[in-house]
This record gives structure tokens, C-alpha cells and sequence, in this order.
């Protein structure tokens, strides 16, 4: 018998079965619903049932087969993330550049699976929003149902200010001046060989970035990002419509250009894609006070912009404030 508390209330029955019991298969949790055997408050109730505060869940035993050998040899490592904010309601952390943000799409596990592995008392973990495998910064994941559902209210109706700093390949048009928008529809689809993709296409998704000249050299630029919509691979899609690919971008960049750019002895060097989500402002969840969050610039980036400014040397780069 499960008492629900603040952190399941709200939950849909089929998924909070679905955390409780991990390693059952989907099929049998909705067999077991179809059955009866689940019962809420001494009654029957259906897969779209939302639980609420004080309900009483009674989840009957269940056999599950023994895990394969495979799945035993390579369990979910449990990580430590550094964390940028945390308290009873939300988790902030500071997410590392190649790490995904969960398992799917042949990546056994990323951050969730790997911090709820850390956090074993954990009754509710959930991101919040997503990065990119290759982006590093600000990543956010609700403690309790209630503020999932207010940040993702907020994200809805932008109410977030989101920023990235994003290390791109191309020449700034002097008309832009210091602040370029796009608003070129997005459209998603897979590639030949099932890799999902997104491109520029009329009819697509409506998506609206704001780019902020940061820092200019011969060839290359620092833009700070402004999400106005928050579409799969937005910032590197517009930037690339742009011309101004993002340096390290195995998608949509300059390929020629990234395989100079991580050979061992390049200056200027990198070997990851120069997207980082640096910082995030929102109303708390709970108490409405405006909360702001930043990520420090990764080494390897500020060691590529280093690497730049010594390059140019005594020519005097454009520079703006933001930030």
C-alpha cells in the first residue's frame, strides 16, 4: 500500500506504476490495471486516472523475469552533476558537453537515469526542459510534480529568459548591426539512416531565436543565443541558416572545419561543439521570487576564444557588454 504525497500527486496511475515498478514491462503494468489488481482507495480505476494527495494505491506482487546478463554487466553508473541550485521543489545543475540527458536512441542512460540512480530516496525527479548531447550549461529537473507543471507553464508561455553562448564559424554582416533575429520556421525529420534532423522548410514549426553579437575576430564570432521558442536544434539550425555555423557542430557545421579544429596541436583548437546554455531566469515555482542561473563558460571554450585573441593580436576585436 502507497500513500500519495505532494511529489505524485497529480501523476497519471499508468506512469507512477511504471516508476514504482522498475523493470516491469509496459504491458504488464496496463494488464495489471485492465485486471483490477491495482486498486486506489479500495476501488477500480483506469490507465488515465490522476492520483491525488492522501490516495491509498495498492500495488499487487509481481514476478519479473531475471534480467539478462548484458543488462546485469552494465548497470546505470550513478553520477554527481555540479549542482548550481537546489532546494525542495527543483534541482539546478551544470550540465558536461557529450553527456545526454537521457537513454534513448542508442544511449543506454544519460543525467535522469544516472541521478536517480545517485538519489535512490528520491520519490519524484523529471526534467525540466532538454540539451542537446553536445551542449553543456543549465539544466533544470522538478523534485515535485506541482513545480514540473508550473516551469513547464512558464515554458509555454515564455516566461523563461534563456541564454547560450554559441562560438561560431563566418563573417557578422556589418548591416545586422548588434542583434540579429530569426524567425525561420523549423520542420524535424529522419535522415536515411533514422538520424533525426531539422531543417529550415515554410511549412514548418514557427521558431524565433535572437542573436546578440558578443565578440567578433577575422572568420569567427561569440553570440549570445536568446530561445524565444524552444524547438529541437534550434540555435544550430538558424545559425547555420545564417552562414554561421556553430564550430564543433557534427550536424550542421562545417565539417572540413571541425576536423582541423580537433587535431591535436590546433590553435585555435577545440574538440566539442561550442554550445553552452550559460544562463536561465524564472519565477520560482512555488514562491514566484525571480531566480537566476548561471553556468561558468567551459574551459575548452574559453580557452578556444583565448586562443583567438592571442591569433589576433594587435587588431582589436569588436566587443559588446552582454553577459
Amino acid at each position: 500500500m502507497i500513500e500519495i504525497d505532494d511529489g505524485a500527486a497529480g501523476q497519471r496511475i499508468d506512469n507512477f506504476l511504471l516508476r514504482v515498478c522498475k523493470g516491469v514491462p509496459k504491458s504488464h503494468i496496463y494488464r495489471i490495471l485492465r485486471s483490477g489488481e491495482v486498486r486506489v482507495n479500495k476501488g477500480r480505476v483506469d490507465a488515465q486516472y490522476r492520483l491525488e494527495h492522501g490516495d491509498l494505491v495498492r500495488v499487487p506482487p509481481i514476478r519479473i523475469a531475471q534480467a539478462s546478463e548484458a543488462a546485469q554487466a552494465a548497470p546505470v553508473p550513478a553520477a554527481h552533476f555540479d549542482i548550481l541550485f537546489e532546494d525542495d521543489h527543483m534541482l539546478v545543475i551544470d550540465k558536461p558537453a557529450g553527456v545526454a540527458v537521457h537513454g534513448g536512441s542508442g544511449v543506454a542512460f544519460g543525467v535522469i537515469e544516472q541521478l536517480r540512480e545517485a538519489r535512490p530516496q528520491a520519490k519524484f525527479l523529471e526534467l525540466v526542459h532538454r540539451l542537446d548531447r553536445e551542449t553543456s550549461g543549465v539544466l533544470m529537473l522538478a523534485k515535485k510534480r506541482a513545480a514540473l507543471v508550473n516551469l513547464h507553464e512558464q515554458i509555454r508561455e515564455n516566461r523563461m529568459d534563456k541564454r547560450y553562448y554559441a562560438g561560431v564559424h563566418g563573417e557578422w554582416a556589418s548591416d545586422w548591426g548588434r542583434r540579429r533575429a530569426v524567425k525561420e520556421p523549423l520542420h524535424k525529420y529522419l535522415t536515411a539512416d533514422g538520424e533525426r534532423r531539422v531543417r529550415v522548410q515554410a511549412d514548418g514549426l514557427a521558431s524565433h531565436t535572437v542573436f546578440n553579437l558578443v565578440k567578433r575576430w577575422p572568420d569567427y564570432a561569440l553570440l549570445e543565443a536568446e530561445l524565444k521558442t524552444g524547438r529541437t536544434h534550434q540555435i544550430r539550425v538558424h545559425l547555420a541558416h545564417l552562414n554561421l555555423p556553430i564550430v564543433g557542430d557534427a550536424k550542421y557545421g562545417d565539417f572540413a572545419l571541425n576536423k582541423d579544429l580537433a587535431r591535436t596541436n590546433a590553435r585555435p583548437g577545440l574538440k566539442r561543439m561550442f554550445l553552452h546554455a550559460y544562463r536561465l531566469k524564472l519565477a520560482h515555482p512555488a514562491t514566484g521570487a525571480v531566480l537566476q542561473f548561471e553556468a561558468p563558460l567551459p574551459a575548452e571554450c574559453r580557452r578556444f576564444i583565448d586562443q583567438l585573441n592571442d591569433l589576433n593580436q594587435g587588431e582589436t576585436p569588436e566587443t559588446d557588454t552582454h553577459g
